[in-house]
């Protein structure tokens, strides 16, 4: 295992544990290295703790032989619970200790979320998932758990008075206090004792940047803040194409009436604007939203290049029409993908169908407190708005707009998908730093899988109408040719930033798209027919059913091994030699740890 440091931002340690409370003891040695993830932050150095992860996968899947207890019959929630629980008591887990968190379904898939707990106060971070396929057998096993019977466990009763801390806290984190409640719960401590915590929210909308801490109720030793944030660089037109580089086209009646019933605008919104119920579309610093340019929800604005982002009212409105549209076909097609209401996505109105409502994606473009920066995407959990920010670029006068380049419209979006379904809607488990990298490639494929259109793959380069260069804003462009991208996975063991991280991992997601298309074909209507074998749709599907079965705070291997795991599940391990030829052109092959040693090893009978 190698430890990571993560620059940009993190969370706790020193300087905000002595000056947000006197009295407070230091904290203990760091232990499990690669758990902690650290940032810095002005003069403050911050650190959030995760226990590590365990995660199994079974080539074949476990078959659950006796229930905890009769299941409510017709309840499919409850039936998943009891199978569950049986799951746990077989392994020996002490059910006292676990609570019920959430579960979610697919056609071929059905997961259980668990959390700890002590006396009935659930574990912050200390998570469970597990994974069954159609016959209720368990395909994967994930858990962040630990010994809560040898823990040194704190009184259950808080002797601290949280408030009094959160005046400097604010101060320390530039951001103010989302609301007066706290959640009582107990947190997971690097030296295996338990503390009992308050959880507050807090978030800067100006700056871009929303923060959970966890308050020790006994000392007031801020022992750990979560990141619900995701930082990129990268950017609607027709949504196969990358800006508005490559020309504007008027597209009729675009909305997918199978995940958008009501259309885009709906939910209580007027139709005249660039608000429904899946996101809302707003200029920084205001409330002001495209109106329609005629009747019947007619939104043509022509953007024009050669004048300014933000000095001319038409561009301001096309750039608005135009990140809406690309929010709205995200949705739409994740949704297609399995990204539903029960999977945690976002919306102000579920229909009935499950999950947290009102929460649709709150997306502000021509942000202006950074140049340059492709945007910022933060993820709270289920039933809280994400919120995602776009920024301008200056590389080229008249500056270009981050919010008229799909591919960075569509990582930023991509990271409330990523994190919402990792960790069961809790988007809490993309925080360690290799799982902020891991975040960052499955960014840059969504925006990959989007605009590669035809039969043979395409090389791709993210980020490049506004950077006003070919190869975008990343180091390389992803493709299969090592002489131009020569990224392996030894190189992960040199980089301490996310998108670095992440520049590998999306070369062996690319290397995996490629050869499934190679073998399987291209189809076009990849958009809204998921169920099509076609190569890039057998893609998305293993990308997006890996990312409920993966652990919290995933590596590069149990990332990997989700996919094996997502293939085993619906497509009985078809596709298994590819993904692991794919992975291992890149060095992480099956035999492969996290010790980011390269490893050729391909599975068994490949």
């Amino acid at each position: 295992m190698v430890f990571i440091r993560k620059p940009f931002f993190s969370i706790l340690l020193a300087a905000l544990l002595s000056s947000c409370v006197q009295a407070a003891p230091q904290p203990s040695s760091l232990k499990h290295s690669t758990t902690h993830h650290f940032h810095q932050k002005r003069d403050t150095t911050l650190v959030s703790y995760h226990p590590s992860s365990t995660f199994k996968t079974f080539e074949t899947p476990i078959e659950i032989r006796s229930l905890v207890r009769r299941s409510i019959p017709g309840d499919k929630m409850d039936h998943l619970h009891n199978l569950a629980y049986s799951y746990l008591s077989a392994e020996g887990v002490n059910l006292e200790h676990v609570v019920w968190s959430s579960g979610a379904f697919s056609d071929n898939t059905r997961v259980a979320y668990l959390k700890q707990s002590i006396n009935g106060i659930p574990v912050a971070n200390a998570v469970a998932s597990i994974a069954f396929d159609a016959n209720d057998n368990v395909v994967t096993f994930s858990s962040s758990f630990v010994n809560v019977d040898s823990a040194r466990i704190a009184s259950s009763e808080p002797t601290f008075a949280w408030k009094s801390i959160v005046a400097d806290l604010e101060g320390k984190l530039d951001s103010s206090l989302l609301n007066d409640d706290a959640i009582l719960q107990y947190f997971s401590k690097d030296d295996g004792s338990m503390a009992l915590v308050y959880s507050v929210q807090l978030r800067n909308q100006e700056h871009g940047s929303w923060y959970e801490a966890h308050i020790d109720a006994h000392t007031g030793e801020i022992l750990s803040i979560n990141d619900f944030a995701s930082d990129a660089s990268y950017t609607v037109v027709p949504i196969r194409r990358k800006s508005v580089a490559e020309g504007l086209e008027t597209v009729i009646d675009p909305a997918d009436t199978f995940a958008s019933p009501q259309a885009w605008h709906s939910f209580d919104l007027p139709v005249a604007a660039t608000a429904g119920n899946n996101v809302r579309v707003y200029l920084a610093g205001s409330d002001t939203m495209a109106n329609q340019t005629s009747p019947a929800a007619q939104f043509n604005y022509q953007y024009n290049p050669l004048k300014d982002p933000v000095g001319s009212s038409t561009n301001r409105n096309a750039a608005l029409v135009n990140a809406f549209y690309v929010a709205n076909m995200v949705h739409d097609v994740a949704y297609r993908y399995g990204f539903t209401e029960e999977k945690f996505n976002f919306q102000a109105q579920n229909f009935g169908k499950g999950g947290v409502e009102n929460d649709p994606v709150i997306l502000s473009i021509h942000e202006n407190h950074y140049i340059n920066l492709s945007g910022k995407f933060m993820t709270p959990p289920d039933g809280t708005s994400a919120v995602g920010m776009i920024y301008l670029w200056d590389k080229t006068q008249p500056r270009r707009d981050g919010a008229m380049q799909n591919d960075i419209l569509i990582h930023e979006l991509a990271h409330g998908i990523t994190n919402r379904l990792t960790g069961g809607g809790s988007a809490r488990c993309l925080q360690t730093t290799i799982a902020a990298g891991l975040g960052e490639g499955w960014s840059d494929m969504f925006a990959n899988w989007f605009q590669q259109d035809g039969p043979v793959p395409t090389d791709f380069s993210i980020g490049e109408y506004v950077m006003n260069r070919p190869k975008g804003i990343r180091r390389f462009p992803y493709s299969t040719n090592q002489s131009l991208n020569p990224l392996w996975y030894r190189h992960v063991a040199r980089y301490t930033e996310p998108h670095d991280i992440g520049e590998v991992w999306g070369v062996m997601l690319h290397e995996l798209y490629s050869r499934l298309v190679h073998e399987f074909g291209h189809s076009y209507r990849k958009l809204n027919s998921p169920d099509e074998l076609a190569g890039n749709t057998v893609f998305m599907r293993l990308l997006m059913d890996a990312l409920s079965l993966q652990p919290c705070n995933p590596t590069f291997t149990t990332a990997r091994d989700a996919l094996f795991a997502a293939d085993r599940a619906r497509y009985n391990g078809k596709h298994r030699c590819i993904i692991g030829r794919a992975f291992a052109s890149r060095g992480l092959g099956v035999n492969a740890d996290d010790s980011f040693v390269d490893n050729l090893d391909l599975p068994r009978g490949c």
